[in-house]
């Protein structure tokens, strides 16, 4: 075979592990059925602005490992995250701070804040919510849940709070300090030229094919390497023969605007449920851009259907019996590699997929 490693898939993932690989003198190829590197990390430049095509993607880690693995294909800068969240003409900061607070009830001190919040919670205690809506608010109350949780949750699902599991929402940071940065990390920040330049300094030692399905055509893939690390989705790799994952899906409306600042900040969330965004991200401000123009996203959620790309897997009991059953399928297959937010049918942040590419790297030799 001509190659060590066939990479389906040149996002995040799939880089990391051809790097790795090419470190240790293994000839890989990597195939993208995308016209351009990098998957949902890709960026690029119009009118002086790095623009995140596939949404905003922020590096924020407390690892030094994560850390310095990125920095050594270009340096981040001092970006930091500070989203501001819009409910019916209010408007409110993010994550729940002491601002958040006293722009809800006006409050000063947090044991104001903390007064108004235990006294909301304790009708809604429970020893094990059964769905998001009772998790919320068990933790934070009513205000916060209806004002920024309950609309935003339900758009980016596409289902209501109380047909949702309350893993969605794992833990709702609540800081009683005035403290707006969104990630509470001991590094954050944005790849200072866009993040396509870290996944083109990636590959760089390895073969690379652009506009290639590996499943137009797998019998001539399977054939080209010993080993093949797939980060496509499992279920459509084995025709769906159990049945198909479920996804969310988003559409991003960018627009160019002529104007030097649309709304001041990286991030605006929109939590009611009359606007049919999500999020608005002005790419600018990641990199401090200087021009005449602003680019700006407006992300929309949607349902996804077989075919086109899929963004958020949906880890309810249902889907994750069936992903399992796929995990079985790839077991029994010594050549396939499954990895990545799609192999692995799970959503990860980029120091996780960071990680765990170098984790899997690290198997094989």
């Amino acid at each position: 075979m001509k190659y060590d490693y066939l990479i389906v898939g040149s996002g995040l993932f799939g880089s990391v592990f051809a790097h790795e690989m090419g470190k240790k003198n293994k000839k890989c190829l990597v195939i993208e059925k995308r016209n351009h590197l990098g998957g949902n990390v890709y960026t690029y430049n119009e009118s002086g602005i790095n623009i995140h095509k596939y949404g905003a993607h922020i590096l924020y880690t407390n690892s030094s490992i994560v850390w310095d693995y990125l920095n050594q294909f270009t340096s981040f800068n001092r970006f930091t995250n500070n989203v501001i969240a819009r409910y019916y003409g209010e408007q409110f900061n993010m994550p729940f701070n002491m601002h958040t607070f006293h722009q809800m009830w006006g409050v000063k001190t947090p044991a104001e804040a903390q007064k108004i919040i235990a006294g909301q919670t304790i009708k809604h205690q429970k020893d094990n919510p059964e769905n998001l809506e009772e998790h919320v608010l068990s933790m934070v109350g009513d205000d916060l849940y209806e004002k920024l949780v309950k609309g935003y949750s339900e758009k980016q699902w596409g289902r209501p709070c109380t047909a949702l599991p309350p893993s969605v929402i794992s833990r709702i940071p609540l800081r009683f300090t005035y403290d707006n940065n969104y990630y509470n990390t001991l590094y954050q920040g944005i790849p200072i030229g866009g993040y396509t330049k870290i996944i083109e300094k990636m590959l760089s030692q390895c073969d690379v094919a652009l506009n290639e399905d590996f499943l137009d055509n797998r019998n001539k893939w399977h054939n080209q390497a010993v080993k093949i690390l797939y980060t496509g989705m499992i279920d459509e790799y084995f025709e769906y023969c159990h049945g198909t994952l479920e996804y969310r899906g988003l559409f991003f409306d960018t627009k160019i605007m002529e104007t030097d600042n649309f709304q001041g900040v990286a991030v605006v969330n929109y939590t009611d449920k009359d606007i049919p965004y999500t999020r608005t991200i002005e790419h600018k401000h990641f990199e401090f851009a200087q021009s005449e123009v602003t680019a700006v996203s407006y992300e929309y959620p949607q349902d996804w259907k077989q075919g086109e790309e899929a963004f958020y897997p949906i880890n309810d009991a249902r889907n994750i019996d069936l992903y399992n059953k796929y995990f079985q399928l790839a077991n029994k297959n010594n050549q396939i590699i499954f990895g990545g937010r799609l192999g692995n049918y799970k959503y990860t942040n980029m120091q996780d997929t960071v990680l765990d590419a170098l984790a899997l790297a690290k198997l094989f030799t």
